[in-house]
């Protein structure tokens, strides 16, 4: 059974930091890339990075470029995302699955979600 386990959310204020962490399981977590995604409210889950199974390449969202960082630790069937300079944007629940990608697009791997972790960037 495939399950994902976030957690690091908070509420932060505008440009400060805060790191998410994910624990996979049930599937060979090294063999796949992996992504984080978010999902504001009234809109719809977008993806923000993602990470190959040797971390060799990174994406990101244009709108986190620059200020967010994907890693993983295959080790621990863990993936993490270290945010910076957070704006009022960032807010929202941020999930982590496998994630695959076709045509140059990034799409989750698994129907199965995390119930997420909420972050809100607010003074």
């Amino acid at each position: 059974q495939v399950q994902f386990v976030e957690s690091g959310g908070a509420l932060v204020q505008p440009g400060g930091s805060l790191t998410l962490s994910c624990t996979a399981s049930g599937f060979a977590f090294s063999s796949y890339s992996m992504s984080w995604f978010r999902q504001a409210p009234e809109k719809e889950r977008e993806l923000v990075a993602a990470i190959t199974m040797s971390s060799n390449t990174k994406d990101y969202a244009y709108s986190v470029k620059g200020r967010f960082t994907i890693s993983r630790d295959n080790r621990k069937n863990a993936v993490y995302l270290q945010m910076n300079s957070l704006k009022p944007e960032d807010t929202a629940v941020y999930y982590c699955n496998a994630a695959s990608r076709v045509g140059g697009i990034w799409t989750a791997e698994y129907n199965a979600w995390g119930q997420g972790t909420q972050v809100t960037v607010s003074s």
